[in-house]
């Protein structure tokens, strides 16, 4: 009997994705769960395997019926900005919808978390729970709760890190994602970011990579965490090797067909000039990445790890995919 996966967030760029993944590539009855319907752009709605949940998170008894039989969860969907939404749909809608699942009939749960709440080992971050935003808190609260879930064993906790996909002149069937959609706005700055350089790093994944090892786990059978120094809930930060910040934007310059000058270091006391002659709001969460700098981490997993092959693998691949117009020769 085919596998029915729900899977909330369906209509942003992630969920899109992954449901796209899983119609090309399993037999899977899909249950997508999303508010707005027209959003829903990559997948066609009357597909005899898909079927759709109208609703808002926070309106989880709706769907009791639909939740009871399931096999697998991806658990995309979000909130943001509003701290008292952020903890309803974050944290309280998480709870209300696991409890809602057979627990005899469900095989796993992929959970949607941010690589910022984790150190370099995977270790939840005590700075996030103490001054992260609205956002990283509730993310940083839910994965602790979860650890102690009578469903824990069964949660795979992913963690995204930089995420693009779709592209900035809207020809992609997929929604863009804010990074992506971004690029055109920092192509305007490298007259000035050309000049500087960053001691810092990063990791980065395409929407497409994800959805590969997202459907990758939805497909085959479930493994229990059995990573060292870790609790019940297995986890897995999603991202390509780390790259610099300068050698981003390098590759941004040369494919924006910006010359590159010899550069002035952003020394500590240098940032704090620019916070203070620039419009720019620095909270306590931005000022502790500032200082962190590096967002590295280890183990990252790509699609390569499950026997795939990444879709957007350098950033190069990431600007090739995004549609950013290309005016190399420098």
């Amino acid at each position: 009997m085919p596998a029915r996966i729900l899977i909330t967030g369906a209509s942003g760029c992630v969920g899109q994705y992954t449901a796209h993944w899983l119609l090309q590539n399993s037999d899977a009855d899909l249950l997508l769960w999303l508010r707005d319907p027209s959003k829903l752009t990559a997948i066609q709605a009357n597909n005899p395997r898909v079927r759709l949940l109208v609703g808002d998170l926070r309106e989880t008894d709706r769907f009791a019926s639909d939740l009871a039989t399931v096999t697998r969860v991806i658990h995309t969907a979000t909130a943001w900005g509003d701290p008292e939404r952020a903890h309803q749909v974050n944290v309280v809608a998480v709870k209300r919808l696991l409890a809602l699942l057979n627990p005899n009939l469900i095989e796993q749960i992929t959970y949607f978390s941010t690589a910022s709440i984790l150190n370099r080992h995977l270790q939840p971050l005590p700075e996030a729970l103490a001054y992260g935003t609205e956002y990283i808190q509730t993310k940083a609260q839910c994965l602790s709760d979860l650890e102690q879930h009578p469903l824990a064993e069964k949660i795979v906790a992913v963690f995204p890190t930089l995420v693009f996909g779709g592209r900035v002149d809207g020809t992609s069937p997929f929604p863009t994602s804010y990074l992506t959609e971004g690029l055109a706005e920092a192509s305007k700055w490298l007259w000035l970011a050309r000049f500087l350089r960053a001691d810092a790093s990063f990791h980065f994944i395409h929407a497409a990579d994800i959805a590969a090892i997202c459907g990758h786990l939805a497909v085959t059978p479930h493994q229990r965490n059995a990573e060292p120094g870790q609790g019940a809930v297995r986890r897995i930060v999603m991202g390509q090797p780390a790259i610099s910040v300068n050698e981003a934007v390098a590759t941004l310059c040369r494919w924006r067909g910006v010359a590159r000058t010899p550069g002035i270091p952003l020394w500590p006391w240098l940032i704090e000039t620019l916070i203070k002659i620039l419009p720019i709001e620095v909270n306590a969460w931005d000022r502790f990445s500032i200082k962190q700098r590096h967002f590295i981490h280890n183990p990252v997993t790509q699609p390569e790890r499950f026997g795939g092959t990444s879709h957007a693998a350098d950033l190069e691949a990431v600007l090739q995919d995004s549609g950013l117009p290309h005016r190399g020769g420098v």
